[in-house]
């Protein structure tokens, strides 16, 4: 089916339920509910969520059996690419400030009323659907370009997501959305593309490992530039996810 296409339509799925969450709790509050209440309510579709994954372990027990194509056994260590790929990855992830941080600015700035917050998140989310399963099948036809481009576009939501008004901060919302989109559907299937398939459990894991520690390092940066100065953060942010795109282009001219 393509794996930009596959891992796309998987992020749209997996944003749906993004968009409904939220909306499920704007009107939890507008009926003078509370946060409390509305986390409660969510259990429902997260149990579900865990009955359908119990049901997929027994259904389908080795996924690995899905394979169309079993690949001969590497016992080489990963390619240049992929460490470079992980260097690129890790800089997108630390520049790309969490939504907790945004929502904090929007509420203590007075950008956003308490009960907008989640509408917004709800927005970047639709995006984030909407642009996964348009990069991913951009990915296929296209290649790593398409990451690059959506990289560097996505990098300016800080300066609108900081700003004093709400619709540069809705602008902003779906850039950030924009850029999810391409974080969890083809920064995914560049490691499918990169890597077979006896391997690639293992280098999600390495992946999945440098993104979140990077991000989390990024997190933290962010939160105490902000104490200090809000314009520091915005740059901080542009300026770490512009720095992958030349590691990208260098990755895409670096041999297999």
């Amino acid at each position: 089916m393509g794996r930009g296409w596959v891992f796309g339509l998987h992020e749209a799925l997996d944003q749906v339920g993004a968009v409904i969450g939220p909306l499920i709790v704007t009107a939890v509050l507008y009926v003078n509910g509370s946060y409390r209440t509305g986390f409660a309510v969510l259990l429902v579709p997260a149990l579900l969520a865990l009955s359908v994954l119990v049901a997929a372990r027994f259904l389908y027990p080795q996924p690995r059996d899905l394979e169309t194509i079993l690949p001969a056994v590497e016992a080489k260590g990963y390619p240049r690419r992929f460490w470079l790929y992980i260097a690129a990855a890790s800089l997108i992830g630390a520049g790309y400030v969490d939504f907790p941080l945004i929502a904090y600015h929007f509420e203590k700035a007075s950008v956003l009323s308490a009960d907008m917050i989640p509408i917004f998140y709800a927005v970047a989310m639709g995006v984030d659907a909407l642009a996964a399963l348009a990069l991913g099948r951009l990915f296929d036809r296209k290649g790593l370009w398409v990451l690059i481009y959506s990289s560097a576009v996505a990098a300016f939501f800080a300066p609108l997501v900081f700003s004093m008004g709400s619709y540069p901060a809705l602008a902003g919302m779906a850039l950030w959305g924009l850029g999810m989109g391409a974080q969890e559907s083809i920064m995914r299937a560049v490691i499918a593309e990169m890597i077979p398939a006896n391997r690639r459990a293992s280098a999600y894991g390495i992946f999945n490992a440098a993104f979140g520690l990077f991000w989390f390092l990024g997190s933290l940066l962010m939160g105490i530039l902000y104490d200090l100065s809000v314009p520091a953060v915005i740059v901080c942010s542009v300026a770490l996810q512009l720095a992958s795109v030349p590691v990208l282009l260098w990755m895409r001219k670096t041999p297999s």
